[in-house]
């Protein structure tokens, strides 16, 4: 399906990005379009440097694309004030950065609730139920420094979805994960897609390539896409 079409969640279309350091210009989005599906995971892959984390950053509304457009439900959310862009990100998208997301001062319950509370009206999940679902419910009470890298993965993913968000962008949700824990965190961000979110995850990871719908590969700040390959070897070759 193209972008506008009903079950269209998320929809990038030509998407630019550039930065300036005095006279030196970086381009590190070069017109980028992309969709993602209502219940469909796509994993964005690509070397370092490709422009990965920064196309994250343009469709969660944390950075302003200098051209182009992303929309969510419908609605655009690019090229709008901050408090616009924060306003919709809390009514339409969880996201999950390689910090984890988590204030360190704040109680692993009190993060899920603090999203929750920007967002107005009662929570689509209390925080309680939500960090039972990811495996911590008798660790509601503790501090962030307090979890071992599997449970600050499992919190992260929890402030993620605290608003039960049609689109989840995720940036490395796996990275230093052990084995187990990892396949954890890739079954609930599966059962998150057939409940209909859109999901989409920027990964090195053969394990979330492997349980993608389609491949995004990002190439000196160009987007390629494809079916997710099939086998192990096939897994390493578009990661690289």
């Amino acid at each position: 399906m193209s972008p506008g079409t009903h079950d269209t969640v998320l929809a990038a279309r030509e998407l630019y990005r550039f930065y300036r350091a005095g006279e030196e210009e970086t381009l590190a989005l070069r017109g980028v379009s992309l969709s993602v599906e209502r219940g469909e995971t796509v994993a964005v892959v690509g070397p370092s440097g490709a422009g990965k984390s920064t196309l994250l950053a343009c469709l969660a509304g944390l950075d302003e694309p200098s051209g182009g457009e992303v929309r969510v439900d419908g609605i655009r959310i690019s090229h709008r004030s901050e408090t616009e862009r924060a306003q919709l990100r809390a009514r339409h998208i969880g996201v999950l950065l390689q910090t984890r997301n988590l204030l360190p001062h704040l109680s692993v319950r009190d993060n899920v609730r603090l999203p929750q509370r920007g967002r107005g009206g009662r929570a689509p999940v209390p925080a309680e139920t939500l960090l039972a679902q990811v495996g911590l419910a008798s660790r509601t009470h503790v501090l962030p420094r307090q979890l071992s890298g599997g449970e600050l993965a499992r919190a992260g993913l929890a402030v993620a979805l605290a608003n039960a968000p049609a689109v989840l962008l995720a940036d490395e949700p796996t990275g230093e994960l052990d084995g187990e824990t990892e396949q954890l965190v890739l079954s609930m961000l599966r059962a998150r897609a057939a409940e209909g979110c859109a999901v989409l995850l920027v990964t090195h990871s053969a394990e979330v390539v492997r349980v993608a719908d389609r491949v995004v590969t990002l190439t000196d700040g160009r987007a390629s896409s494809a079916p997710p390959p099939h086998d192990r070897q096939e897994t390493h070759d578009v990661i690289g």
